[in-house]
């Protein structure tokens, strides 16, 4: 973990909320320079020889997005969708605006901000958006704010089930296919969610539920 910048809080709240193969990939998305995020191909059935160095294909080698399961419904709430399109928005200003002498490490970079644009696209095409509004108002589902008191805690804390692509444990946003959002799914105030640990076992119970936009 020493190669990530996560601090022992972030540890603690990551270890009950995601996996850390995600985890690592999202810090790791940060740490990564897109220059070095490419390796030279030679083309299919073309020998090196029939091919001058400069055009040979240079490959985007992009880091994953959020992990979303195969088969699983990509949900999203209105914010959620909202955050996906600007994020697009903002990747298209930044290939338009792309500032370079050297016409080879532009076409690389922007072969690069394509490719992300590409995950992100498949990202926004499968999004399924979740009217928070038309959830039970009394028990837990997707898009809903629950209050927890964890057993042995004395501080509540206060998390909402969104997409994983919008989850974000320091905003307090978890995604709906981590191990507790599963858990909590369907539970009312005053029911508890344990989660099965490898030395013991971590108990929640539900103090508040609400569906906020």
């Amino acid at each position: 973990m020493n190669d990530y910048l996560i601090d022992k809080k972030e540890v603690c709240l990551a270890s009950l909320f995601f996996d850390f193969y995600s985890e690592k990939s999202a810090f790791a998305i940060k740490n990564i320079k897109p220059y070095n995020l490419f390796i030279k191909q030679k083309r299919k059935n073309m020998s090196r020889g029939f091919v001058k160095e400069e055009d040979q294909e240079e490959i985007p080698m992009v880091p994953p997005r959020a992990d979303l399961p195969a088969g699983a419904t990509n949900y999203v709430t209105r914010n959620g969708m909202d955050l996906l399109l600007e994020e697009r928005e903002e990747l298209i200003k930044e290939r338009d605006n792309i500032d370079s002498v050297n016409e080879n490490e532009k076409r690389i970079a922007t072969n690069f901000i394509n490719a992300k644009l590409n995950l992100l696209n498949e990202r926004i095409n499968s999004a399924k958006i979740v009217p928070i509004e038309d959830q039970y108002a009394d028990e837990v589902r997707f898009g809903a704010t629950v209050t927890l008191k964890i057993k042995g805690v004395s501080k509540l804390q206060k998390y909402q089930i969104v997409g994983v692509d919008e989850a974000d444990i320091n905003k307090g946003k978890i995604a709906f296919i981590s191990p507790i959002a599963r858990l909590l799914i369907e539970k009312k105030v005053g029911e508890e969610a344990v989660l099965k640990l490898a030395k013991g076992e971590r108990v929640f119970e539900v103090k508040a539920i609400s569906y906020d936009a």
